[in-house]
């Protein structure tokens, strides 16, 4: 039995809808600029870009619910709303023919941003984990078996502050599919069992002030609502 110098921590996990069960967090994969609006309003072309990833710290997960604290070093809070891929099957090389069969299930989450730190990394050729990677910045809801939902490919993004509407889209205009996003990751190193990955979002990312009540879904899928708590 291994011993530890110090306590071992605690598996981050998500809740999985209608069990006791979690589902076990290994790694945080995040797709930028995956829907053509978002990346034109984020200056940007997306008919020139391959897929490109960042991460997030697994426990960065929590539930997207109750209240989630507004993060310090900031002044300009960042909503995306995006599908979560939970990989049940690992691999290397994956074909995009085969690779939903590595999904084990689907979600919704927030790629919550300090897009003030985002924006002076980018103007100093620094990464971008500062700005992306804090505590709490990636609020999901219970996972959904495929086995159940089956593989949505369409249906309709949204997200809404204060009761007005400030994100739409749908599945289908991302710029890659969840086939396509796992078989590039694939390609890099081996996807594992328990990676998520949050598949990006579509335009209409905008501030979030303390106080402000935060709802948001994906036709089929799920749906989220929370409230972003003080500075």
């Amino acid at each position: 039995m291994t011993e530890f110098v110090i306590a071992a921590p605690a598996t981050p996990s998500v809740a999985i809808a209608g069990s006791q069960q979690r589902f076990p967090i290994r790694r945080v994969f995040c797709v930028g600029r995956n829907y053509s609006e978002h990346a034109r309003e984020m200056g940007h072309d997306p008919d020139r870009e391959p897929p490109f990833f960042f991460m997030k710290p697994a426990d960065a997960v929590v539930p997207a619910q109750g209240t989630i604290a507004y993060p310090p070093l900031t002044q300009d809070l960042h909503h995306e709303v995006e599908l979560v891929v939970a990989i049940g099957k690992g691999g290397v090389d994956i074909d995009p023919v085969t690779a939903l069969d590595h999904v084990w299930g689907y979600g919704v989450g927030l790629d919550l941003t300090r897009r003030d730190l985002q924006a002076q990394a980018k103007k100093l050729g620094r990464p971008w984990s500062w700005a992306k990677g804090f505590d709490e910045s990636a609020p999901c809801s219970p996972l959904i078996p495929a086995s159940q939902l089956g593989h949505p490919q369409e249906g309709t993004v949204w997200l809404k502050v204060n009761g007005q509407e400030r994100q739409r889209g749908d599945l289908a205009d991302q710029i890659w599919p969840v086939q396509d996003v796992i078989s590039y990751l694939s390609q890099s190193g081996a996807l594992k069992a328990g990676d998520l990955i949050f598949t990006g979002t579509p335009a209409g990312v905008g501030a979030l002030q303390p106080g402000d009540s935060v709802s948001a879904g994906i036709e089929g899928v799920a749906q989220l609502e929370l409230t972003i708590g003080r500075r």
